[in-house]
């Protein structure tokens, strides 16, 4: 089976790592790919940005792809799911309409309050004049929340109403964001610890992943300004099985049943960011894919063949699949650039990095933003070449074991062992678990 895999960073690399562990699986061709899928075999980069979708369907019917995984959000908000369909091709992934789950927060807390799922207010605004005279009047600090897709960075923590009314200019009127803060959502600022939930859905049935707990923050402690992820751990000690029967009953089942019945089924992977507060598990988000970094602690556990559980997504039999899940801990680390998620310099030389991907018990160096040297996006294999750093969040180093002291432990083992000018990370990932 020939698969193309849509995307560049530490989740795709992760995903065509477990693609590649498929017994179905003869091709992968990661569109643009990184420096990592390069060297894993049987995977090619094509140099196809993510949003051409025209370009990703004609090289999926050129070249015999008889299944295709989306990773990141863009290429989903965009409508590959349907540009793809449309030509009789299968895809994993939400429709259009359904991603807007995602792409738009202002559709999602309208849908949300709609269909009764438990969530924060929030207030939307198209006119910087109009939220700020909002936030001045309220008693309470908000979280401000730009309505578009941001790349995980448009969710702003002020810490004063001064400081909001000034993020809110920021986002609205010199668009810090682009287009994607033309509209922004004022809402409750919840308080409880936060729980990532991710669920492989085919439009009726979904079946629940490991819970993980994500870093948004850039410092330790959680501080610093907001990222799209510092590190995750899972299965969460938070997670018991009372806190996911109520996230599956209250929060996705009924996400999905309200989907379908306003005639946007939902299929594929859908992520539910949450707070546990004092009323319950309440959404602070969804996504409408894996998580980055959250899917390079989930998709080590998965036992089953990722392939036959996505399709059975895709082909609308899931309820005929239970996947397996190890009862192993994972722990992931990101190394990002200085600088980030502000202006950082890439091209930094990185060494320290393993001979390819391990097996569970070790360190496993997922790629983010990262190229090779001397070598044209078609390469297969990383070889002898040298790999440069080439974004903000340059690596995943992910160790799973038997209890969180080793997969922490042999984690921060291997981030120190890797070395590129100017690498940060958080020291503290898991490590309140050991």
């Amino acid at each position: 089976m020939n698969i193309l895999l849509i995307g560049s960073g530490a989740r795709e690399h992760a995903l065509a790592w477990k693609l590649a562990d498929s017994k179905f699986v003869d091709r992968i061709y990661a569109a643009p790919g990184n420096g990592g899928t390069a060297g894993i075999p049987g995977c090619m980069n094509i140099s196809i940005p993510v949003d051409d979708l025209q370009a990703l369907r004609l090289f999926a019917c050129d070249n015999r792809v008889e299944l295709t995984v989306v990773g990141p959000e863009v290429p989903l908000a965009a409508g590959v799911v349907d540009e793809f369909a449309a030509a009789g091709l299968t895809i994993f992934g939400p429709s259009k309409a359904a991603a807007r789950l995602e792409g738009s927060k202002a559709y999602s807390k309208a849908f949300m309050n709609r269909h009764g799922i438990p969530t924060g207010w929030a207030r939307v605004f198209s006119e910087f004049e109009d939220a700020a005279d909002f936030v001045h009047g309220l008693d309470d600090l908000p979280v401000l929340k730009a309505s578009g897709l941001a790349a995980g960075k448009g969710v702003l923590l002020p810490s004063s109403q001064d400081e909001a009314v000034e993020q809110l200019r920021a986002m609205m009127v010199n668009r810090r964001f682009g287009d994607a803060g033309a509209t922004v959502l004022v809402e409750e600022r919840l308080q409880g610890p936060e729980l990532s939930v991710l669920a492989f859905c085919d439009g009726e049935t979904l079946r629940l992943a490991p819970a993980a707990q994500d870093h948004k923050r850039l410092l330790d402690g959680d501080r610093g300004p907001n990222t799209g992820g510092m590190g995750a751990f899972a299965p969460s000690p938070l997670a018991t099985s009372e806190i996911l029967d109520a996230v599956e009953h209250k929060v996705l089942g009924p996400t999905l049943a309200g989907m379908a019945s306003e005639g946007a089924p939902y299929q594929g992977v859908l992520y539910a960011g949450l707070m546990l507060t004092d009323r319950g598990p309440m959404v602070l988000e969804f996504n409408c894919r894996f998580g980055d970094p959250e899917a390079q602690v989930v998709l080590p556990l998965l036992q089953s063949d990722i392939v036959e559980l996505v399709l059975a997504c895709a082909n609308g039999g899931l309820a005929e699949h239970e996947p397996i899940w190890s009862s192993e801990s994972a722990v992931t680390v990101v190394m990002a650039s200085a600088g980030y998620p502000d202006s950082y310099a890439t091209g930094k030389p990185i060494t320290g990095l393993p001979e390819g991907l391990t097996a569970s018990g070790s360190a496993l160096v997922f790629h983010a933003g990262t190229r090779v040297e001397g070598t044209g996006i078609h390469s297969e294999r990383n070889g002898e070449k040298s790999v440069l750093t080439d974004g903000g969040r340059v690596l995943s180093v992910t160790a799973t074991g038997d209890a969180f002291r080793t997969a922490v432990h042999s984690a921060y083992r291997t981030v120190e062992q890797i070395h590129f000018e100017g690498a940060v990370w958080r020291s503290d990932i898991g490590t309140h678990l050991v």
